[in-house]
């Protein structure tokens, strides 16, 4: 559903908004069907449980405390490991989603142009993650299908860093951000699965909801690393940025070392991170 909004994001808010003066009128759009999902979350949900266990290991689960579940995760090495790096992906293809427009219009590219390269991030990384969902859900290789993916998002990153410097590269442009998407993209749903094994019998709630949290607070300190290293230059002709008074941001020093922290990241997930399969082990 997550990816599914930011679809919709990118490919609606270029014709909502046709001026900055639309903008109010864009959020209120936008608070709509989110309102009515936290009031239908709010209202609707009364079980705590589902009524079919999940899974096998659920039937008869011993799931601990939040509070002892939340202790043991903080001193569970692979689950750190893995909620550093994979939150720290998360945050970042938040960043990438929000700060495309403003990244690419400085080389001259349309707002409707960032916008389908937000729409291709997103639908090539919904293709990736059914694709490898399917291969590992036959051959339950989670450690190196995310491990190989983590790499090749990485350099991905690499090539939009370099590509997005460039004016005309619009296939380019439109390549690289259909290949992040698809291999990082790809992580999501295999890394949640990890989560859940490298951490049982702590309640999945708990696992998956503080790797969410971590990615929230990276993406908010890499959105504000981002900005701050970005550098105002004279107003150039063929800019379609909204220039302001003190000229346009070039965004070359932020985009290369977002691409440097997501090959920081995998090469540390790649080396460090090891676990044992203890969900699958305990309904085998």
């Amino acid at each position: 559903a997550n990816p599914l909004g930011i679809l919709i994001a990118n490919l609606l808010s270029p014709a909502l908004v046709p001026e900055g003066k639309h903008i109010p009128l864009m959020l209120g759009i936008y608070a709509v069907p989110a309102v009515t999902a936290c009031a239908l979350a709010t209202l609707g949900i009364h079980e705590k449980v589902p009524p079919t266990p999940p899974s096998a290991s659920a039937t008869n689960s011993n799931s601990q405390p939040f509070f002892t579940g939340l202790r043991m995760l903080l001193r569970n090495k692979a689950y750190i490991i893995l909620a550093v790096c994979f939150g720290g992906g998360i945050g970042m293809f938040t960043c990438f989603s929000a700060l495309l427009e403003q990244i690419l219009c400085e080389k001259g590219y349309s707002n409707d142009f960032a916008g389908l390269n937000g729409a291709l991030f997103t639908v090539c990384g919904l293709l990736g993650a059914f694709l490898l969902g399917m291969y590992v859900d036959r051959t339950r290789k989670f450690i190196e299908s995310t491990k190989i993916s983590f790499c090749l998002s990485a350099l991905a990153s690499i090539m939009f860093a370099v590509t997005s410097r460039f004016r005309h590269q619009a296939i380019m442009l439109a390549i690289t951000c259909s290949l992040f998407g698809f291999f990082g993209f790809a992580i999501y749903p295999i890394a949640m699965e990890l989560a859940v094994e490298c951490s049982y019998p702590i309640g999945e709630g708990t696992s998956t909801g503080l790797i969410f949290v971590a990615s929230q607070i990276e993406g908010v300190i890499l959105m504000i690393l981002l900005q701050a290293l970005t550098v105002r230059v004279s107003e150039d002709p063929s800019s379609t940025c909204a220039i302001d008074q003190d000229g346009a941001l070039d965004w070359t020093t932020p985009v290369l070392v977002m691409a440097g922290l997501c090959s920081g990241m995998a090469c540390f997930y790649v080396i460090f991170f090891h676990t044992d399969y203890k969900r699958l082990h305990a309904e085998t």
